[in-house]
This record gives structure tokens, C-alpha cells and sequence, in this order.
């Protein structure tokens, strides 16, 4: 009896194999998107349709839905948790997270992961922050309710990696492979990496249910403040016309939304996806924006004023060292790492797919149609100010804001949206 025996690292596991072949149903490579998963693409409507009717009625119904959507995932957490430290091999998944690989410093990819999930968990440039802060009122304590959220966002980012890597743990002791060879990031952590792990669990539809309803919440949440963050800037550039039909409006942008993300849900949509998560929607394209954000409050507009509206605000000054943050620290680590990720750039790869050229120029493209606004608005400025050079400096840099007009605005605006969101409701 013959018999022929395959290498083992050439078997696929069957997560990776539903994931792959039955889920996305891959092809070779960005050159071929393929055709639509409609099964994908259901569950995405799915989701625009729960983004629109958390934000539909405006702030403060999507405050209400904020309770239940931001407090929930802690109680999945905790469950995860308690099951995951009591699985064989979970001490180990845990000390190789907490365990510090310095070698990794030397990295450019480290530190551009490490920026991006600090700002994206902050919320830091996606303007939700801004626009949801614009409903307070003028005299909230806005410095002791960012230093909360901080705590609370680091705090949960890494209690969930102790819930996720006490199972990678499991799933190393059980493969008898080294931690190490098992994690993963991005999308195959959460589809093929703890999936698998779970896989060997008992109960393991009910674990993975629990799971896949977290990141359902945990991204539902951080979708409808985007998109809140969006609404709100552009109703209030534009409130005569559109806050009257806002309902509408944010239908509309639902359903664009929905259309300009249907090629992440073909058959190649993995590749396109990875595309936009790399230059357009964190990376160096945030890095970019983030610093200029820095240069122009704490150098163009003036950290002592700054410090001085502050003090108005919540009556009494912040810290000192939140000075030097705005001003130094903050500024030269997102200009440090910007240029670190230029210098020892890396090419885009899924998985061992590695991206052509023409894709990263497709990238690019999209990173700077954003990163280019900056420049390209400060020039259209410019020009159409008047006046000498010292005029247009003062006029554009340094605004003369007069903090009782400022106080009568908030009210007025705060007021006014209170008002339209009251007549929604």
C-alpha cells in the first residue's frame, strides 16, 4: 500500500479555510476584485441601517443608545475574560503580551501602529470629538471629562488585550507552537486567530457569538461617532438648508457610504479594504493631520491663549505639563514617526500578499487627497485675505476672540441645536 505524506505546514485550518474560501472567497490579488459577496454585503446594509437609526434623531437619542452600546461590550469583556484565564496556556499568551520586545523599537511599522491606535481610540482627528463636545455647555469641564476618557479608552484597549491573548495562549499550548507564531494583527486576529482558539472550547458557538456581538458593539459605536462627527460639521456649515431635513440628509450620507464601500465586500474586497485602512483612513495620513492640528493650536493660535480659554472655561488652569505636550512633546513625536515610516518604509502585504505598485499608488492617492486639503486650503486663504504680510499672519494665525462673544455663541449654538434635536425627537 502506497502512501504519500504531506509537509504539515501545508495544511490550511479549517477557520482559515471558511474565512477564505467560503466568507470572502478571495482571489489572487488586488488586479481581481471579483464579484459581489451579496451575503457580505447584506450584513453591511445591515449595519448602515443600525448607524442611521442611532444617529437619525440626532445627539441626544444617540446618547441613549450610547448606554446600552458602550457599556454592554464590558459585560462580554468580562465573561471573555474569566473564561479565557481559566484555560490551560493562557499565563502564557498573557506574559507575551505584557512582556516587552525592545528589539521591535527599531521597527517603523511598530510605532505607526502604536500612533494609530492611540488616536483612533481617542477619537483624535475624525472630528467626532469636536462635534460632540460642541453640545456642552461653555463652562463644562471639559479638561477632568477628557482626562476620564483617556483613562477609560487606554484602560479598556488593554483589559481587551488580556481577554484576547489569554486565548491565543490556549490555542498555542494546544497546537504546541510558540505564542509568537500564533498572533496575529489586524483582520486575522479577530476572524482567524481567536476563532480558532475558540474553535477548541467547549460551547464554542456560544463563545464565538459573544465575541462577534463585542465587535459588533465596539464598531458600531465607533461608526455612528464618525459619522455624528461628520453630520454635525458639515449642518453646521450649512444649517439654514440642511437642519431643517437633517433626517434626511444623514440618510443620504448612510447610503453613499454603503455604495463607496461595496468593493470591500467583493470577492477581492480583503485587499481593497487593507488599502484604505493603511493610507486613507490611519497611518501616516492621520500622523499628517494630527501634527498640523498640534502646530495650529499651540503655535499658529497660542498655547498661552489656549491655556488662558481654558482656564475661562473650567475655572482654574490645567496642568503645566499639558503645555509642553501641545506645544513640544506631541508635535515631534507625530513629526518623528512620520518621518521614521518614510525613511524605513515598508511595503503593503495581506497576509503574504504582497501589493503592486499600481495599489500603492492607488493608496497614496487616497492619503493625500486628505493630507493635501491642508496645504491646499491654507494657500486658498491666503490669497483671497487682504492686506500685507504681518496683516494676513495676524488675521489668519493670531484672530482676536473676544471671550464674552464666545460664551453668547456657545449658548446660542448649543441652544439652537438642542432645539432641532428636541423638534426631532
Amino acid at each position: 500500500m502506497n502512501a504519500t505524506l504531506r509537509d504539515p505546514k501545508s495544511y490550511t485550518s479549517p477557520v482559515k479555510e471558511f474565512w477564505e474560501n467560503n466568507a470572502l472567497q478571495i482571489t489572487d490579488g488586488l488586479h481581481d476584485i471579483g464579484e459581489v459577496r451579496w451575503p457580505l454585503a447584506f450584513t453591511l446594509l445591515i449595519v448602515w441601517v443600525m448607524c442611521y437609526f442611532c444617529i437619525w434623531k440626532g445627539v441626544k437619542w444617540t446618547g441613549k443608545v450610547v448606554y446600552f452600546t458602550a457599556l454592554f461590550p464590558y459585560v462580554l469583556l468580562i465573561i471573555l475574560l474569566i473564561r479565557g484565564i481559566t484555560l490551560p496556556g493562557a499565563i502564557d499568551g498573557i506574559k507575551f503580551y505584557i512582556t516587552p520586545n525592545m528589539s521591535r523599537l527599531g521597527d517603523s511599522t511598530v510605532w505607526l501602529d502604536a500612533v494609530s491606535q492611540i488616536f483612533f481610540s481617542y477619537g483624535l482627528g475624525l472630528g467626532s470629538l469636536v462635534a460632540l463636545g460642541s453640545y456642552n455647555r461653555y463652562h463644562n469641564n471639559v479638561y477632568k471629562h477628557a482626562l476620564i476618557v483617556s483613562c477609560i479608552n487606554s484602560g479598556t484597549s488593554m483589559f481587551s488585550g488580556f481577554v484576547v491573548f489569554s486565548v491565543v495562549g490556549f490555542m498555542a499550548q494546544a497546537q504546541s507552537k510558540p505564542v509568537s507564531e500564533v498572533a496575529a494583527s489586524g483582520p486575522g486576529l479577530a476572524f482567524l486567530v481567536y476563532p480558532s482558539a475558540v474553535l477548541q472550547l467547549p460551547g464554542a458557538p456560544f463563545w464565538s457569538a459573544l465575541f462577534f456581538i463585542m465587535l459588533l458593539f465596539v464598531g458600531l459605536d465607533s461608526q455612528f461617532c464618525t459619522m455624528e462627527g461628520f453630520i454635525t460639521a458639515v449642518v453646521d456649515e450649512w444649517p439654514r438648508y440642511l437642519r431643517p431635513h437633517k433626517e434626511l440628509f444623514i440618510a443620504v450620507v448612510c447610503i453613499l457610504s454603503y455604495l463607496v464601500a461595496i468593493p470591500i465586500v467583493c470577492q477581492g474586497g480583503m485587499y481593497v479594504f487593507k488599502l484604505f485602512d493603511y493610507y486613507a483612513a490611519s497611518g501616516i495620513c492621520l500622523l499628517f493631520l494630527i501634527f498640523f492640528e498640534c502646530i495650529a493650536i499651540s503655535w499658529a493660535y497660542g498655547a498661552n491663549k489656549f491655556y488662558e480659554n481654558l482656564k475661562d472655561m473650567v475655572g482654574y488652569y490645567p496642568c503645566p505639563w499639558w503645555k509642553w505636550c501641545w506645544i513640544v512633546f506631541c508635535p515631534a513625536i507625530c513629526f518623528g514617526v512620520f518621518c521614521f515610516s518614510l525613511i524605513q518604509y515598508n511595503r503593503l502585504t495581506y497576509l503574504t500578499y504582497e501589493y503592486p505598485w499600481w495599489g500603492e499608488l492607488v493608496g497614496w492617492m487616497m492619503g493625500l487627497s486628505s493630507m493635501l486639503c491642508i496645504p491646499g486650503y491654507m494657500i486658498y486663504k491666503w490669497t483671497q485675505t487682504p492686506g500685507s504680510f504681518e496683516h494676513r499672519l495676524k488675521i489668519l494665525c493670531r484672530p482676536d476672540i473676544d471671550i464674552k462673544e464666545l460664551r453668547m455663541q456657545s449658548i446660542g449654538g448649543i441652544v439652537s441645536k438642542a432645539n432641532s434635536d428636541i423638534t426631532s425627537l
